[in-house]
């Protein structure tokens, strides 16, 4: 009588599975890495997105709420303009480290616990280490000795610079500009523009401008 026996595998056909199962394994590997890859990219955009889109918010908050009000001066002589425009900022350069572009007033700030304090706020823009800083003073008539609060609003910033339209609709680099008309040096005291031009540029993003209307 003739019997079987069950036969195992060989070990080429052992190894040829296990190549097999490597190759298979590999793929799904490389495929799951770079959906890995692929989202955490996505994720890094989105953020970055979302930070120009509060960045440029912010600025925009600040702009259309300016006042004309002038702020005193660091040693109580006298009075600084309701909006101090550096040179530094024309043609779109950063300026000095530290240096402040843009100086203003700007009213509307939010006082949800009632703090016996003004509703208008002295701000200032700068590129400090390549990140763009917004600094504003919790009095608007201040000394020396007064802290600034500071907040980076975003990063790998090139260049800042401002553009300012009068009320003949002259745009100009400066402010005041050489076409505004004051009747007097107080009311050149408290002008203000209609608009202003944001230039931002960043490493990664480009050149973007947007342009604000300031109320009143």
């Amino acid at each position: 009588m003739r019997t079987h026996r069950n036969r195992g595998f060989t070990l080429i056909e052992l190894l040829v599975a296990l190549f097999i199962t490597s190759i298979l394994f590999a793929m799904g590997y490389s495929a799951l890495s770079q959906a890995l890859t692929s989202r955490r990219e996505i994720e890094e955009q989105s953020a970055r997105l979302t930070a120009l889109q509060q960045t440029m918010r912010v600025m925009e908050q600040d702009l259309e709420l300016m006042q004309p009000r002038p702020a005193r001066d660091l040693l109580g002589n006298g009075y600084e303009s309701p909006l101090v425009a550096s040179q530094n900022s024309i043609g779109g350069t950063a300026g000095q480290q530290g240096a402040a572009l843009l100086t203003f007033t700007r009213g509307g700030w939010a006082n949800p616990a009632g703090v016996p304090r003004s509703e208008l706020q002295r701000v200032s823009y700068l590129v400090r280490d390549g990140k763009l800083v917004r600094q504003h003073l919790p009095v608007l008539d201040t000394t020396a000795a007064t802290a600034v609060v500071e907040r980076e609003l975003i990063d790998q910033v090139e260049a800042l610079g401002f553009r300012f339209m009068d009320a003949s609709l002259h745009w100009s680099a400066t402010w005041p500009t050489s076409t505004l008309q004051s009747p007097s040096p107080a009311a050149l005291l408290r002008s203000h523009p209609v608009a202003v031009e944001i230039t931002l540029k960043l490493k990664d993003m480009g050149v973007l401008t947007r342009i604000v209307e300031v109320a009143g």
